[in-house]
């Protein structure tokens, strides 16, 4: 038997052929077909055999044991790299104890063209930036692809995966984010102790009135606290970077590492703005605060240029705050544009030398931010738009097939005609196996920037029918990423539990096809057990598990994979009248404004090679232009301004990464032009475009999810009950938990991980895995 294909019209079952529209314009269902001209796989060749078989046959061996040298490189580099990260932050933790070895190394260091500057950013900005070139080496020698290897023999709790608070303020925390804020909280206690003994011992010594000691105990104090915030600020960029390749290297997605960012700019804001207090404090006290807030000194810190650094960060700082970013999103994002000033007048307020001492994290989120810029310019083609009645749009995108991407990447799309500067995230609908050239995404129609996409995507039939004089509407967008995982972590499971709420199902309906077509493919795929629980407020959300659902399943696949969809309707508490019949999906394939491009493959996540040589060589390009306006410009010319070295050093900065990693960046635009070409012409000696591979083949007409779905009405998850269940059936085993959905959701399937996992007394019990997989701004 083999599979056929559906295309989207209803009850309409055909085979697919060349003559039809691209897979993205379809869903996939199974029929009956003779056999006669598809014999059964009977050999044993390895790459015919099934990853996942059942009853006692052997799996295929997809891991093979790596040559020694190789395994000694690896573990080399990582070691390198773990050095390298923990003199670094020692050097910023325990700087303050550390300033009499600063000075050696500054007396050591400085006699090079780049002074104390350069001795400064050798010793807290370079080290960060080499981990960086090393990160690159180490990913594009050794990806991490090998699950079977990965696999642990035992059931063993992992730090990163066990949630310890579940309600509070920083939502759900695993142990390692625990560890990790502790450590923060312990470093600003101790260090601000330590400064205030410090200062204390130092006035005690000063035959100045008591009056005059408090302003100076007061300036000092901030003094210390502008300190402390300048290296919290060191790692508030490093998180936000989203094709960062030290988030790839840890393996820790943009959608998480956001709350770090968030996290750290809520201690850096505080810890500025005391800076920025008790300064003020003490000049109000002695009358002459308007003096010296308008200050602008040649020599020392320029206190105007500080002003207005935190004036930009307190207004990104309120109106990031929770409630202002839920109801007014818009002015959020657009006052957070407002870093390019906090980061420039900060340059000017402290001058170069200081700043130096955050310039690599700095730089390290320029180079990211420019590559998007790049990618973003691309006006994609948008290959087809549904409005489904459930209240959700999908959109395909054109993408070149050398752009990889797993079932969770997300991507952030801008739609020109409804912003020119809003970048929305959405997960990925589609496995990377659907097809090579396109890429699909489910948006859920809430608030204003959705309803005017579905109005556009609607106002074609009636415009195009001439009941307007007004042109076709037409969609130009735009599109970065994507990002996610390095790893595809769902793969790496046997026993999988997916969480969803409403249009949270999306990531994991590409999971579900990404399991089918590995199943097929003979790739690397761990799953066995996968209990799916989605909880909807309406029935007629249901349609959405249709995009999966037309790929279909039957009974020959659950032989492989034992698969359970436990669906809960809360706001209704028996079927609607409608449930059943066949709604009419609006969809509306390449109608939409033909630019003949795809997404860009300019991106952090795509080619590793140009993405070091990007990385190195806008680094060299900054250490060399920088060198060259030391010795031609500021020593020449004898520029002693605190404040105008820092505004240069920021523009070498800034000129490095355009004209240098530009070059890269062009190069790298041509080679991936190059072969693209090369490929379409290999894609045309096939005649073939966009083709997914048959999922199963089967002997049972179209059986699709529905007959392992069970919908309950007018309740909601019982977890406890839920997770027992599946941890009676898998028994002594790892699961991984994967939710995707609001806040309270989240915390309700963390809470309970967490309390199966304290339980874990009963003989072969299971441990939970929890990864929540839910982008919340």
């Amino acid at each position: 038997m083999v599979l056929s294909w559906k295309q989207k019209t209803p009850n309409i079952s055909i085979f697919y052929s060349s003559e039809l529209l691209p897979t993205s314009a379809f869903h996939f269902s199974i029929s009956l077909v003779p056999t006669s001209k598809v014999p059964m796989a009977q050999n044993h060749n390895s790459e015919e055999q099934p990853l996942l078989l059942s009853g006692n046959s052997k799996r295929a061996n997809f891991s093979e044991k790596s040559p020694w040298f190789l395994s000694l490189a690896k573990w080399t580099l990582k070691f390198l790299m773990w050095v390298i990260l923990v003199i670094w932050v020692c050097a910023i933790f325990f700087f303050c104890i550390g300033r009499d070895f600063l000075q050696k190394w500054i007396k050591a260091t400085q006699g090079t063209i780049f002074g104390i500057t350069g001795s400064i950013f050798l010793g807290f900005s370079a080290p960060i930036l080499i981990i960086a070139f090393l990160a690159f080496i180490y990913i594009s020698a050794f990806p991490g692809d090998d699950f079977e290897k990965k696999k642990s023999k035992f059931p063993r709790f992992r730090l990163w995966t066990f949630p310890v608070l579940v309600d509070g303020p920083f939502g759900v925390v695993s142990a390692t984010e625990f560890i990790g804020i502790v450590l923060f909280i312990v470093y600003v206690l101790w260090t601000m102790t330590y400064y205030t003994v410090e200062n204390t011992e130092i006035l005690s010594k000063e035959f100045i009135p008591s009056k005059e000691k408090s302003f100076l105990m007061l300036e000092l104090t901030g003094l210390r606290l502008g300190l402390i915030g300048l290296f919290c600020m060191v790692f508030l960029f490093l998180p936000v970077a989203r094709g960062s390749i030290l988030l790839r290297l840890i393996d820790i997605p943009f959608e998480h590492a956001t709350r770090y960012h968030v996290w750290l700019g809520h201690l850096t804001m505080f810890l500025f703005t005391l800076h920025g207090l008790f300064y003020m404090i003490s000049w109000g006290l002695q009358g002459i605060l308007l003096k010296k807030m308008l200050e602008w000194a040649d020599i020392g810190v320029a206190n105007l240029p500080g002003v207005i650094s935190l004036s930009a960060g307190l207004l990104m700082w309120v109106t990031s705050l929770h409630p202002v970013r839920k109801k007014q999103f818009e002015l959020f994002f657009y006052t957070h544009q407002l870093y390019v000033v906090f980061v420039v007048f900060l340059a000017l307020h402290v001058g170069d030398f200081v700043f130096s001492m955050v310039a690599g994290a700095v730089f390290l989120f320029m180079l990211d931010r420019f590559l998007r810029f790049c990618q973003s310019r691309t006006k994609v083609d948008l290959l087809s738009a549904s409005c489904r009645p459930c209240g959700t749009i999908e959109l395909t995108f054109s993408k070149p097939a050398n752009l990889h991407y797993n079932a969770l990447s997300f991507i952030f799309v801008q739609v020109r005609e409804l912003s020119w500067l809003q970048w929305h995230p959405f997960s990925v609908s589609s496995s990377p196996l659907d097809g090579k050239n396109h890429i699909s995404v489910l948006i859920k129609v809430l608030g204003s920037w959705t309803d005017k996409l579905r109005d556009i995507i609607r106002s074609y039939p009636d415009q195009s029918k001439g009941g307007s004089h007004l042109p076709p509407s037409r969609i130009t967008a735009s599109v970065e990423g994507p990002y996610g995982h390095e790893s595809p972590y769902h793969l790496m499971y046997e026993n999988l539990i997916l969480v969803a709420g409403g249009i949270g199902i999306s990531p994991f309906l590409a999971i579900l096809s990404d399991i089918l077509h590995r199943v097929q493919k003979e790739k690397p795929c761990l799953p066995k057990n996968i209990l799916v629980i989605w909880a909807v407020k309406k029935s007629k959300e249901l349609s959405l598990l249709s995009a999966v659902d037309a790929q279909s399943t039957c009974p020959s696949f659950f032989e492989r994979l034992d698969l359970d969809i436990q669906t809960f309707v809360t706001q209704q508490t028996e079927p609607s009248l409608e449930e059943g019949k066949i709604e009419q999906t609006e969809s509306f394939p390449s109608i939409f404004m033909k630019h003949g491009s795809h997404m860009s493959s300019l991106v952090g996540t795509g080619n590793n090679l140009f993405g070091g040589l990007y990385v190195v060589l806008s680094t060299l390009g900054f250490i060399v232009l920088f060198g060259f306006v030391q010795v031609y410009y500021i020593e020449k010319f004898g520029i002693y301004q605190w404040w105008y070295r820092g505004l240069l050093y920021t523009a070498c900065m800034v000129a490095g990464v355009v004209f240098f990693g530009g070059v890269v960046i062009i190069l790298w635009h041509f080679f991936e032009e190059r072969r693209e070409k090369h490929e379409k012409l290999g894609a045309s000696n096939e005649n073939s475009n966009d083709v997914a591979e048959p999922v199963l083949n089967c002997e049972m007409g179209q059986t699709g999810l529905a007959s392992v779905q069970t919908v309950s009405y007018g309740c909601r998850p019982n977890f406890e009950e839920l997770f027992t269940n599946f941890s009676d059936k898998v028994g002594s085993a790892d699961i991984g938990v994967l939710v995707c959905g609001p806040p309270a959701l989240q915390c309700s399937v963390a809470k309970e991980c967490r309390s199966q996992n304290l339980q874990r007394g009963r003989k072969n019990h299971a441990i939970f895995h929890f990864n929540s997989h839910s982008f919340d701004l």
